[in-house]
C-alpha cells in the first residue's frame, strides 16, 4: 500500500490570476474544471498524470500572510542563458525579488503575484529531467524524522539523507523531487502551499489514511465538512489531503 503525489495544491486570494501566472511560468496550459484553476501540461486535462505533478490553483477569502510560506517549488533551468531568461519573463509577468535570507547564491528567489516563495535555480544535472518542476521544497527541523514519514507514506524512493536534507524522488525515477531542508523557525500559519495525495487504483482509500494515522499523521479540520477527501498533517504539522480515488 502507497499513496502518489499528484498535484500541489497553491491557495490564492485570486486564483484565476495566480494560476495563469504558473501556467506561463511552467509552460503550461491552465485549466478551470471548477472553481479553482488547474495548472499542467499541454495536451488537455489529464488528471493524474502519469509523470508530471501538477499545480491546482484553490479560491480563499484572505491574502497570504506575511511570514514565509514553509512550503515552495524550485524550477529547473538547462543554462545560465535559460536561468536569465526565465528569471526575466517571471519578472514581466508579474514575480518579484524575495528576501529570505538567502545571502550570495547561484539562484534567484522570487514571489509569484501574491507573495508566493518559490527558487529559480541554476542548471543542475540532477534535475535535468524532471520537467519545470524541479521540486516541491519543504522547510523542515528534523529531515530525518520527515523522510521516515514520507518514504513509508510514498511510493517514492528515498535518494539522499541527513541531518539537514532528505530527498525523495518517484520510483519509476520522473517527475519533480520532494526535498525536505533544515530550516530554522517553526510553522506558525496554515500551509498556502501543500501535496494532495492518491491511492491506487483498488486500494482503499480509508485503510491508507488509518496507515498514516499509525505513522504519526494527525487529523486536521480546516472547515472542510463533508467532503470525499480527508485533510492530515505530517509529524512536523505540514498539511496534506488525501483524495479519493474516484
Amino acid at each position: 500500500m502507497a499513496l502518489r503525489p499528484v498535484h500541489v495544491i497553491m491557495k490564492a486570494f485570486d486564483a484565476s490570476a495566480v494560476g495563469r501566472f504558473w501556467a506561463e511560468a511552467l509552460g503550461w496550459s491552465a485549466y478551470s474544471p471548477g472553481v479553482g484553476t488547474y495548472v499542467g501540461p499541454d495536451g488537455g486535462l489529464v488528471w493524474p498524470h502519469p509523470v508530471a505533478v501538477g499545480v491546482d490553483v484553490v479560491p480563499v477569502p484572505e491574502p497570504k500572510p506575511p511570514a514565509k510560506n514553509r512550503v515552495h517549488l524550485d524550477l529547473a533551468t538547462t543554462s545560465a542563458a535559460h536561468q536569465a531568461e526565465l528569471v526575466a519573463r517571471l519578472k514581466a509577468l508579474g514575480a518579484t525579488p524575495a528576501d529570505v535570507g538567502q545571502g550570495e547564491v547561484p539562484w534567484t528567489v522570487l514571489a509569484d503575484p501574491e507573495g508566493n516563495e518559490f527558487c529559480v535555480l541554476e542548471p543542475r544535472e540532477i534535475y535535468r529531467d524532471t520537467g519545470p518542476i524541479a521540486a516541491l521544497v519543504v522547510d523542515c527541523a528534523d529531515p530525518r524524522r520527515m523522510a521516515g514519514f514520507w518514504g513509508e507514506a510514498l511510493d517514492w524512493t528515498l535518494r539522499e539523507v541527513s541531518d539537514d536534507h532528505a530527498v525523495l524522488r518517484s520510483a519509476k525515477g520522473v517527475g519533480p523531487y520532494l526535498e525536505f531542508l533544515r530550516t530554522p523557525g517553526v510553522k506558525t500559519v496554515p500551509d498556502r502551499v501543500h501535496l494532495d495525495l492518491l491511492p491506487y487504483p483498488g486500494d482503499d482509500k480509508a485503510a491508507e489514511v488509518d496507515r498514516l494515522r499509525a505513522l504519526g499523521a494527525t487529523d486536521l479540520d480546516v472547515g472542510q465538512g463533508d467532503v470525499p477527501w480527508t485533510c492530515l498533517t505530517d509529524p512536523e504539522g505540514h498539511e496534506f489531503c488525501v483524495l479519493a480515488s474516484s
